[in-house]
């Protein structure tokens, strides 16, 4: 036979698309050509391919080589594909038989000596396998846990390419039986490699071989340090206030004031107040992590929502993801379901903070490259984080401030009117004051307000079932406007900013979202002209808008 077939998973963006390697071995001059879109990390396969063949005792012919990545038009990334192409040439050796491997979808990279190593994007590479008819994956060992996590996935793991050749019903040459005991290496407890150590049939892909050669320790998880709670927040009542509307709700919030006011400490809490994932959310989020390579497999399901703090000096690019080739999530994205927190946000570049204006706006990012299009979710709670102008004092009457008009001009000019149009929550965070600090004992916990986020969160999901939606922040104006219609005279505050330009259409959209999500707080059906006029003062820094 001289033309063998396998199956993989090309990833573009979060979207998985199963690939048919086909592999043609013909007479003429000893030559590799892959073809099918592939990048420069996905050709370099053939020199691994050929290696690692060659040390599991199976050397591919020295004949002229073809390997198709169909659908040839579909761009291909990454070093995943590295299996499926040996299979495939294995299958067109005769080594393999044909029938049996195409039911399997492969996914790994290969070492030299025939390794089978981690590769990124598993689970929703699993996914995309187990929605397309085809369960059965074959995924690194390291991958396991993984892979795993997709329902309905039979997942068989594999350490090396000759574990492979066996589950396909091949058995591995000569050479590889040599070396085997030799490549077969265990680790001791301190990360350095013991020759006299053997791996034992037992061991875990997380096992450390410690002492003797048949002695397993389990790698032992990370035990869960402190968690940041509100109690530790002292004073800034109304920012705390803000807090719990902005985790209510999914409502966007700036912290406005001087340095060693708070604003980090009280951001660095929110994580804190709202609830787990359920289990469409967190299959997502996994998935998007997985794809960016930061999922720790031993962790399973992202169930906590993710908190995401890049640092000022970051690109547009790692903000809202892209890079050569293929684009690959920003960190927008890696706050999918969560908390995106820009601490400094007078620091961070124009450009980087309008691109958010699209996710903040639609919940997900389109990223267009000449390669190819990704769109990944980004549906995020952003918090902003800023002082009034560089030098932070331009507070109350200014006099400690040294900054000239222009420059505190300069400074808040960043965050532009456009964005700020977006942010439903901006309060300003003061300097905490003698009186403040006595009355530290009673600040409420993180554990206590999370509860009254929950009730609030679970009446939202009430009102709003049957719709796309699933908290107050992301509900549309033509259903608040229809559906969620509130009362003239509710809304007299509100409507009397929007006609003297006080307000956009947008901010009126959003200062009746936020009203929304204080009454369900309180408990009330519907808010009343108090809501609508407290989610006035939260938009407006304090200030009373008529």
């Amino acid at each position: 036979m001289t033309l063998g077939r396998a199956l993989s998973v090309a990833i573009v963006g979060m979207t998985g698309h199963v690939i048919d390697v086909e592999a043609d071995i013909a007479l003429g001059l000893p030559a590799f050509t892959l073809v099918g879109l592939p990048d420069a990390s996905l050709t370099e396969s053939r020199d691994r391919v050929r290696a690692a063949c060659a040390n599991s005792g199976h050397p591919l012919l020295q004949r002229r080589i073809t390997v198709n990545l169909s659908p040839a038009a579909l761009p291909k990334a990454g070093s995943g594909f590295d299996l499926a192409i040996a299979v495939a040439l294995l299958t067109a050796q005769g080594v393999l038989a044909g029938p049996a491997v195409q039911k399997y979808v492969h996914m790994g990279e290969l070492g030299l000596n025939g390794r089978v190593r981690p590769v990124r994007g598993v689970l929703p590479a699993t996914l995309a396998a187990v929605r397309s008819g085809r369960p059965d994956v074959v995924v690194p060992l390291a991958n396991e846990a993984e892979a795993r996590l997709v329902p309905g996935a039979t997942v068989y793991p594999m350490e090396t390419l000759a574990d492979l050749i066996r589950l396909h019903g091949g058995e591995p040459g000569r050479h590889w039986a040599e070396l085997e005991q030799a490549s077969l290496l265990a680790v001791s407890a301190d990360g350095r490699v013991s020759p006299g150590l053997v791996r034992p049939a037992s061991a875990g892909p997380g096992d450390l071989l410690v002492g003797s050669p048949h002695v397993v320790a389990p790698r032992l998880a990370a035990l869960p340090g402190p968690q940041p709670d509100l109690a530790d927040v002292i004073g800034q009542k109304e920012a705390r206030r803000a807090l719990e509307v902005a985790a209510a709700g999914g409502h966007h919030l700036l912290l406005m004031g001087p340095p060693g006011t708070g604003k980090t400490l009280l951001a660095s809490r929110l994580p804190g107040l709202l609830p787990d994932l359920d289990d469409e959310e967190a299959v997502e989020v996994t998935a998007l992590h997985s794809v960016a390579g930061t999922l720790d497999p031993a962790t399973g399901l992202i169930r906590r929502p993710p908190f995401q703090n890049p640092h000022h000096t970051c690109t547009v690019v790692s903000m809202v993801g892209g890079g050569s080739g293929l684009p690959h999530p920003g960190a927008a994205s890696l706050a999918h379901r969560g908390i995106l927190f820009l601490d400094e946000a007078g620091e961070f570049g124009s450009q980087v903070l309008d691109s958010l204006r699209q996710p903040l706006e639609q919940g997900d990012l389109v990223i267009h490259r000449a390669n190819g299009t990704a769109r990944f979710p980004a549906r995020f709670l952003l918090v902003l984080a800023s002082n009034p102008c560089p030098c932070g004092f331009a507070v109350g009457n200014g006099l400690n401030c040294v900054c000239s008009p222009n420059a505190r001009r300069r400074y808040l000019s960043r965050l532009s009117g456009p964005l700020l149009d977006r942010v439903d929550l901006q309060v300003d965070v003061p300097p905490v004051s003698r009186a403040d600090m006595a009355g530290e004992e009673r600040a409420e916990s993180s554990a206590t307000v999370a509860v009254r986020v929950k009730q609030a969160r679970a009446v939202a999901q009430e009102r709003l079932q049957g719709t796309s939606w699933t908290c107050n922040g992301e509900v549309s104006g033509s259903y608040l406007r229809t559906r969620l219609r509130l009362p003239p005279a509710v809304t007299q505050d509100v409507d009397r900013a929007l006609d003297h330009g006080r307000l956009s259409i947008r901010g009126h959209d959003r200062v009746i979202r936020v009203s929304w999500t204080i009454a369900d707080l309180a408990g009330r059906v519907r808010p009343d002209r108090d809501d609508v006029a407290g989610a006035l003062s939260l938009r407006h820094r304090g200030q009373v808008v008529v």
